[in-house]
């Protein structure tokens, strides 16, 4: 049956139904309707960190982890990184650290002064191609995923996002 304006006329119960069903849709978020989907797992490796031990992303579980793919030529991740080193500070004490893997392709000899020169306090690994493989490639630097207690991927933003953003998520996560 075509649905034009005579129809609705004569039909004026089918004109209520459309409109009570409008409201219906309108009063309750698109949420309830979507399918729940589960936060895929992080994928765990293992790096050399900035004093050579073995820095293994599994190790953390039971905290929240920042993990930021950065580079000491990156103007966005240059900004971000005063952020997280305060994100470190304020958090630490609840369960949270934050975890850098540099792709620069120069390595140490970049890296180590850069780290020293900005005083960061939090842990620093050198990843490659192999580590950009696993995380599905990078779109762009600096790319950061925060990882809930459980190793689940609860955040992901590629570019650099607002402070506010990441502060408002790292606290989301924690308290849960």
């Amino acid at each position: 049956m075509e649905m034009n304006r005579r129809s609705v006329r004569r039909c004026p119960w089918m004109a209520v139904a459309l409109a009570a069903s409008c409201v219906c849709l309108a009063a309750f978020p698109t949420a309830l309707f979507q399918k729940k989907i589960a936060k895929p797992l992080a994928p765990d490796f293992t790096v050399k960190d900035s004093t050579g031990a073995d820095l293994r992303l599994s190790s953390y579980k039971g905290k929240v982890v920042l993990l930021n793919f950065w580079a000491t030529y990156c103007v966005p991740c240059r900004t971000e990184i005063p952020w997280f080193i305060e994100f470190d500070k304020t958090y630490r004490d609840k369960g949270f650290a934050v975890v850098g893997i540099s792709l620069d392709e120069d390595g140490w000899s970049v890296i180590k002064p850069y780290l020293a020169e900005k005083k960061i306090n939090y842990r620093i690994g050198l990843g490659g191609e192999e580590l950009v493989k696993l995380y599905g490639g990078l779109d762009a630097l600096p790319e950061t995923y925060l990882i809930d207690r459980e190793g689940r991927i609860a955040a992901h933003h590629v570019g650099m996002a607002p402070r506010a953003e990441y502060e408002k998520e790292i606290v989301q996560v924690l308290g849960k």
